[in-house]
């Protein structure tokens, strides 16, 4: 299996301008909540995952419970092999850029991302590149999906870590979201104290 393969953690299902959704290649193995991942190989849309679920892949047969007299969930999985077939996981992600050949944009891209195209999570340089400017919090802020105050804080923990210092960082992105809240204090304070917990 060669590395740009192995890399892969999804393949794009589902997508707009505004957001995409993708399979992932195994079951429950998905990009946490917060990651920010790119779609697609020339000019790719850069997105921050925004929820992740696992289902049947019937949506007209609701998995029902298999380990009433199994001692562990890897017994339940071990007895049942059919269940990686008829289980995914996927994940939704908001798009907030792409890149260009004019370099990184931290926006909506002007076309979706292909249905099949492969994602990946991004890399550390690219997540410090990207965070580095705070352009994207409007579409995370007025997304409909997922959970918005939790997704940011999680995005914004998660890519502080890339940073030289993590606290200047955070404090820096409170500031940036305190004129996008202006007459929302508590929901700033409500992002503001996951930032640090």
């Amino acid at each position: 299996m060669s590395e740009l393969i192995a890399g892969r953690i999804g393949e794009i299902v589902e997508a707009t301008t505004a957001a995409f959704t993708a399979r992932c290649h195994e079951l429950y193995v998905a990009p946490a909540l917060g990651t920010l991942v790119r779609a697609g190989g020339n000019n790719p849309v850069l997105g921050i995952v925004a929820e992740v679920r696992t289902q049947s892949l019937d949506p007209s047969r609701r998995p029902i419970a298999m380990g009433v007299d199994e001692e562990t969930e890897e017994a339940v999985y071990e007895h049942n092999p059919q269940l990686n077939r008829l289980l995914s996981t996927e994940f939704q992600a908001i798009v907030v850029g792409y890149e260009s050949e004019s370099g990184l944009k931290r926006h909506l891209s002007p076309f979706p991302p292909r249905i099949h195209a492969f994602v990946y999570e991004c890399g550390r340089d690219r997540l410090r590149e990207f965070s580095s400017s705070y352009e994207f919090l409007p579409n995370l802020l007025n997304s409909p999906i997922g959970p918005q105050d939790e997704l940011i804080a999680a995005f914004l923990r998660y890519s502080s870590l890339t940073q030289e210092d993590t606290e200047a960082y955070l404090v820096e992105a409170g500031k940036a979201l305190a004129p996008l809240l202006t007459g929302q204090i508590q929901r700033l304070n409500n992002i503001l104290i996951r930032l640090i917990s």
